[in-house]
């Protein structure tokens, strides 16, 4: 007999997952420069980039530079024009995944439209058999 599965097991099953969430961290894993963009957005996102960002540049200001202000700014603004190059690539992903997400969703709602149609229709065809048998003289419908 085997045990049965945790929460943490299905948390890691592709099947608890949406099929495009799926499929995109299956593309995002084979790819290198895609798995470095994502390890770099993570990190820019988080409180130890900002701690280590205060204490780097109080240092820099107190022990390395007697005026720090013109290398410091020259710094600051070009990680400031990488750290927003990461944020549209993330914005890209984000716009990119729930576009392919939403077409997933009305193909899958499409299908079940489709499918209830159908259900409705032979529930109906069924419903007037069994009147036209039990009713005496009852003529099929037009609708």
């Amino acid at each position: 007999m085997q045990p049965a599965q945790t929460s943490t097991d299905s948390a890691t099953d592709d099947t608890s997952h949406h099929p495009v969430v799926a499929a995109q961290t299956a593309h995002r894993t084979e790819n290198l420069q895609l798995r470095v963009a994502d390890a770099i957005t993570s990190f820019a996102g988080s409180m130890p980039f900002v701690y280590i960002h205060a204490v780097g540049f109080a240092l820099w200001m107190i022990f390395v530079e007697p005026d720090p202000w013109p290398k410091l700014t020259l710094i600051v603004s070009l990680e400031a024009i990488f750290l927003s190059t990461f944020v549209m690539i993330g914005q890209n992903r984000q716009a990119a995944f729930q576009q392919a997400k939403a077409d997933h969703d009305f193909v899958a709602q499409e299908q079940e439209l489709n499918t209830n149609t159908d259900l409705t229709r032979a529930i109906h065809a069924l419903t007037q058999e069994i009147h036209r048998q039990i009713v005496p003289g009852a003529k099929p419908s037009a609708t």
